[in-house]
Order: C-alpha cells, then structure tokens, then sequence
C-alpha cells in the first residue's frame, strides 16, 4: 500500500532488509504515515535518491552495511539497530511491513543503541575471519570422524588438532595399518583431506597476520598479553572505534562477559555471564586467557598481580571468563586513549 504526499526531509524511513523484495515505512515528524510500500531490489536506491536526506533505519544483518554505505552516498542518516531491539517494537504477527513499521519506531527511540556501519575494508577483514571458522569447523568435524571410525578398529590416537595431523601424515607417508583394505582408502582420503583443511587454516592465519600490519590499532592491541593477531584483527574489524561505547563496562557486556543483573526491591542479584555479544570474538578472547592461565602458573611474577590472585581464589574455568571480562576492559583502554598497554607487574 502506497499513501499519497511526498516526504520532506523530516521524514523516518523503516527499511526491512532481504535478498530480493524490501519494505520501507516512513513516517513524518508530525507521526503521519508518509508511505509503505514494497521495493524491488533494483529499484532501492532510485527511490531513496528521490528523496531529501532524512532518517533511515535498518537492522543489523546480512547485506545491511552495504545498503547503509549507499544510502550514506545518497546523503542520508543511516543507523542500524540489532534485530533483538526492535522485536519489542513489532505489534503482532510477523511481515515485512509490520517489521518495517517496527525498525521505524525504534530507530526514532532516544535511548536506542545502535551499531555502528561498518567499512569495506573491515568486512574484508572480517571475511577471512569468518571463512577460517568454517575451515576449522570443517578440520574438526574430519577429525572427530577419523577418531570414530579408528576406534571400530581398535586404532586410538591422543587428544587433540597436533596429534591428529601427525597420524594423518604417518598414514599419508605410507605406515601401514591392520585395517580392511576398503576402511585403509577411506581413512587415507580422510587424513589427505585433514592435512589439506589443516593447510588451509594456517594460510588463513597467515592473510591476517598481513592484514593486521597494515592497521595500527591492531598492532596496539597486540601489546596486551593473551591478544594475538587474530583476536585483535576481528575486534578492530568487528568494533572499528571503541569511541561508540560509554566505558570499559560496557564493551564487556557487549561482549557478553558481564553478570546477568536480575535485582529487585533494592537486593542485587547476579548471575551467570550473559553471552549475548558477540560469540566469535568472546570465544577468542576465553581461549587467549585459558592459554595465559598456563604462563602464569609458571611465573607469576611476570604478570598483572589481579591476574594471578584470581586464579588463586577462583577455579580455571571461572578465572579464565574473569581475566576475559578485564581484558575487554583493557581493550577499550587502550583503543580509546591510543596507546599501548604497560604491564603493571609485583
């Protein structure tokens, strides 16, 4: 449905994204309904060029950062919600129009958080990131699959990605095993395809290794202990400037290394971490910290005296979420003040 009068450039324009049919609402500023009204893919941004710069939101998703930069171009204001703040704000039922209703009312809320449009260049970081998580989601599954067919046969290699690649490579040069001549091929191709996924995750290692010394604020981020180039590469990609959040805190919790709040009647109640930010980069930083709780065991005198009275008092596990939840914290130091981190040592 299409309403009659023009929008002035005091409208807000909802736009529920896809892969080939949008929706956009407007709205004027006097709360009127401007327009609503179906769009083909092609005809996007022919319609938002007829139109004076006004507000535009969008959620958060596939393809989003895109059509934000080209709406950008076009010189509108484009800001782009996560999918979970405007659930609230759909009525009832679920359509294109009814979201696009939704991202409109939200987008014009004062208290809305918002995320912030990313570059291309950072997408392309970002691409490499997410193409070696499936290559390492791919190595693991091969090796899970190697370990359960082995054990039919009575054949059991040692935990873990460094043991399994060198079975696969005595298998590859030729070391004979007791197995079925029909099970021997199926687990030569396996391993053949394991060294190859195993190749592919460190060239991808690799590619971002370069690209994080092309960026310095990757390289800051390197100077704080249990971040590498890979977790600093996708922060950096992932945020851009840690300038859009308020404090250290709240880049945690964006991470979702923060407590569950539940309080009522004056009485705090805290949970468990949240895990509602982004799963990717908190996985990395969990892992980093589970790595470094190693280092500190051996030499305690080289680290961050917090880091080391954690782990006396509190188990692996739950010291590794809170060196996680400190770090983010440092993260956002470091970016927001441009400057590397100092190990405060005894």
């Amino acid at each position: 449905m299409r309403l009659e009068g023009p929008p002035n450039a005091d409208t807000t324009v909802g736009v529920d994204l896809a892969k080939n049919v949008f929706h956009v609402h407007g709205i004027t500023q006097d709360g009127d309904l401007g327009f609503s009204r179906s769009l083909r893919r092609n005809q996007v941004l022919s319609f938002f060029g007829r139109l004076e710069p006004c507000l535009i939101g969008m959620e958060a998703c596939g393809a989003s950062h895109y059509w934000a930069r080209e709406l950008i171009k076009l010189g509108h204001e484009v800001k782009l919600i996560a999918p979970v703040y405007v659930k609230p704000y759909v009525k009832r039922g679920k359509s294109d129009a009814a979201d696009a209703e939704a991202i409109c009312e939200a987008v014009s809320r004062p208290t809305m958080r918002f995320v912030e449009v990313k570059s291309p260049e950072q997408q392309a970081i970002l691409s490499l990131h997410r193409a070696r998580s499936l290559v390492v989601r791919q190595r693991t599954q091969t090796i899970n699959a190697l370990r359960g067919l082995l054990a039919e046969f009575g054949i059991v290699f040692a935990q873990g990605v460094g043991h399994a690649i060198r079975f696969a490579k005595r298998v590859s040069q030729g070391d004979a095993l007791d197995l079925p001549p029909t099970a021997h091929d199926t687990i030569m191709d396996l391993g053949e395809q394991l060294l190859t996924l195993h190749g592919r995750v460190l060239w991808y290692g690799r590619k971002l290794t370069q690209a994080s010394k092309s960026e310095p604020r990757i390289a800051l981020l390197e100077t704080i202990p249990g971040i590498g180039p890979i977790t600093a590469s996708a922060i950096v990609a992932t945020i851009g400037g840690a300038e859009q959040f308020r404090c250290g805190r709240d880049f945690a919790a964006w991470l979702g290394l923060t407590p569950l709040n539940r309080s009522t009647g004056g009485k705090e109640r805290l949970g468990r971490i949240s895990k509602m930010g982004d799963r990717y980069i908190r996985n990395l930083m969990v892992v980093g910290m589970t790595s470094r709780i190693k280092q500190i065991k051996t030499a305690p005198e080289r680290f961050d005296p917090w880091f080391s009275d954690i782990l006396e008092r509190k188990p692996a596990k739950l010291a590794a979420i809170a060196m996680a939840n400190k770090t983010a914290r440092i993260i956002w130091a470091v970016l927001t003040r441009n400057e590397p981190y100092r190990i405060r040592t005894v």
